[in-house]
């Protein structure tokens, strides 16, 4: 049994800051592992366990998502190894481009039985990857995956949905993206650091790949920010709270703020 579990390496938006011309400075942010994709990981790495499975690592991204730092910090959490695509090409890439080169790697590697994502990207949150990717295979897509077990052929799914729960029997390969709080990842010790650094890393170049062209182009034509709105500097007299209290939602309401 082959796990693919796709990972994404890139700059925490907690750690930009904004200028007061609205420009995002990216320059003190350091990049990592995606903040969900540790909770996939380690969703995997339970399946894998029992079923004797590999687990393998796919990341593709623009020149930075292969260095060794990279690999060994997604290494160190459990994965057997790695395949990275590196290619400047990618770098500002849309989800769709991303989630057809992830499946041109995952028909590379052969005879997958499943692939396992994080709820999200730190940078993006759109939720689009899993899906996508599901369509570029032909498999189910399955999201707020909690948790997995079963063998393959036989894999037993427990997603959460409103309300509760659901269990799910999926007889064939799937892409499932996991919950946010599916489980608590570990945090990789010097011992899983140490034998990161000893585990195979393939570095698969684009143009080796058999991706698609897609007929969907999605451009960014222009960005504006909102119109800021002149302040009214309107003083309410606070010797009576009441009375202040009962004039400040008046004036909250009068601009649409309640």
């Amino acid at each position: 049994m082959k796990i693919v579990v796709a990972y994404k390496w890139t700059s925490d938006p907690e750690e930009a800051t904004v200028g007061a011309d609205g420009v995002v400075n990216w320059s003190r942010a350091r990049p990592g592992i995606s903040t969900y994709d540790p909770v996939a990981i380690e969703v995997a790495r339970g399946l894998a366990a029992a079923t004797s499975a590999e687990l393998i690592g796919v990341t593709v991204g623009a020149k930075g998502v292969g260095t060794p730092l990279a690999a060994k910090a997604a290494l160190s959490r459990g994965l057997d190894r790695a395949v990275i695509v590196e290619d400047d090409s990618l770098k500002g890439a849309g989800q769709a481009e991303l989630a057809a080169v992830v499946a041109a790697v995952v028909r590379r590697i052969g005879d997958v039985d499943l692939v396992i994502t994080g709820d999200s990207s730190v940078d993006v949150a759109a939720k689009m990857v899993p899906t996508v990717l599901a369509g570029e295979l032909g498999w189910p897509a399955v999201a707020e995956v909690t948790d997995v077990t079963g063998q393959p052929g036989a894999l037993r799914v427990g997603r959460a949905v409103p309300g509760g729960a659901q269990v799910l029997e999926i007889s064939g390969p799937a892409v499932l993206a996991t919950s946010a709080d599916a489980t608590t990842p570990h945090v990789p010790g010097m011992k899983d650091l140490l034998a990161a650094g000893k585990k195979p890393v393939e570095h698969v170049d684009l143009a080796a790949l058999d991706v698609p062209a897609s007929s969907a182009v999605m451009t960014i034509t222009g960005r504006a920010r909102p119109a800021r709105k002149e302040r009214k500097h309107q003083l309410l007299d606070t010797s009576d709270p009441a009375e202040a209290a009962a004039e400040l939602v008046k004036a909250l309401r009068e601009v649409g703020a309640l």
